[in-house]
Formats: structure tokens, sequence, C-alpha cells
């Protein structure tokens, strides 16, 4: 199976706007995220998916692949979705976010190793790492799972309830997906639903039109970069790493 991985990148972040072209030890953060998926060497093909020619032009300039995209996507998966549309001779698109500069090649291999089930159309990370203030974080989505490890459903709310003391084994979402092809060509030209809407999370959108979302378990987090109040935490991280 050939292997896709799509870096969204956008510039107009409402909070951080140009987080993707920030200095994180001499390197850009979106140079970061592209060589650690690159030389993890579980790809065929890694692109940055952007709408912005700043983006475009430093990507080019390290000599990465970049790929211009629309500035209507609401989504990274919207994004990613006009990628796979050039690159059809791929299987299997893995989205990873472009905040993350520290992206484990370890977490994309369990990710990866989902699809060697032929059944698996859909697959994301959730970890049993949740302590009990980001059960109560709306910020923080949990998951639930069935028998198969299949998602039964994802909130920002508490699910489990606990009506009876028990120690449930909570799972908190970790936002990475793998795509089949054809399943993430079908997702983006489906339509949002209520239930999706209610709780921002586009995943109940593909739930709700019958598709499988198998959850891996993980032990592997790795912090990303959502505000400016973030950076000094990560290059912390990276200094202990260097």
């Amino acid at each position: 199976m050939k292997k896709l991985a799509v870096i969204p990148a956008r510039y107009e972040s409402s909070r951080f706007p140009g987080k993707p072209l920030i200095d994180l030890m001499g390197k850009s953060m979106i140079q970061h995220v592209y060589e650690r998926v690159n030389d993890s060497d579980l790809f065929d093909t890694v692109v940055v998916a952007t709408d912005d020619d700043r983006i475009a032009d430093h990507v080019t300039g390290f000599s990465g692949e970049v790929m211009m995209t629309s500035n209507q996507h609401r989504s990274g998966t919207e994004r990613c979705g006009e990628v796979v549309e050039r690159f059809d001779d791929h299987d299997i698109v893995v989205n990873i976010q472009g905040d993350e500069p520290l992206v484990d090649p370890k977490q994309l291999k369990q990710l990866l190793d989902a699809f060697d089930s032929s059944e698996v159309e859909i697959a994301t990370l959730a970890t049993p790492k949740i302590t009990p203030d980001e059960l109560k974080d709306s910020n923080r989505i949990k998951v639930v799972v069935d028998h198969k490890n299949d998602a039964l459903y994802f909130s920002r709310s508490h699910i489990p309830f606990e009506r009876n003391e028990n120690e449930y084994p909570y799972l908190r979402h970790i936002g990475l997906y793998g795509f089949k092809a054809d399943v993430l060509k079908k997702m983006v030209s489906a339509k949002p639903t209520k239930l999706e809407e209610v709780e921002s999370l586009e995943q109940l959108r593909w739930m709700y039109y019958g598709y499988s979302i198998r959850v891996v378990e993980t032990s592997i987090e790795t912090p990303n970069i959502d505000v400016p109040e973030d950076v000094e935490h990560v290059l912390q991280v990276m200094k202990q790493q260097a």
C-alpha cells in the first residue's frame, strides 16, 4: 500500500497567526514537522498543504514538497481531501497537524499498523493518560469504544457518566487520523451534521454516515503549539531531546 502524509498548514490562525513559521531552535515549526515525518521512512510521499504563499515559499526553500490548496477549506481534513485527488495512486492518507513539531514516528507507525486489517476505514489514537481535570475539560476530547476498539462516540463531555462508582478506563482522544484514500474522498463531500456542529467534532460526521473509526491506544504523547504560551514548553522538551 502506498502511504501519503499530508501536513495542513494555515497562516491565519485566530489564536496564533503565522505559527507554522515561528522559529524553534533554528528551524521553523513546519520544517520540524516535515522533517520528522519524512525521516520516519513510513510514507511514500510527504506534502505540506497550505493556502498561503509565505508558507509555500518557505517549504520550497528547505526542499520540502508543498501543494497550494483552496482557502475555502473549513478543516485540515478537507485540505487533505484536495491533496489526495492529486495523489490518487496512494492507498492510505494520514493527516498530521502542522503544529506538532515533536511528532513521534513510533506514534505514526502505531496508526499505520491499524490498516493491516482490511476492515479498517479510518484510524485514530487515544491515550489512557487522563486526569480528573481533563475529564471535565471540554477541550480534551473523550472517546468510548466497542469490543473491536472501534469508536462508539466522541465527546467534549465526561463520557461515560458514572452513575455507579466504578473505575472506568477512560480514553482521551489524540487528534491524529489515517484514512483509506477512497473513504477520505467520500468524507470531504459529505454534508455536515447537527451532531457534528453541536459538539464541534468533525469525526461525528463520519460516524453519522456509517463509517467506522478504529481507535488505537497509545502511551506516546507529544506537545503541540496551539497558542503562544505553548512555545516555551515545547522548546524545553526539544532541548531535553537534543
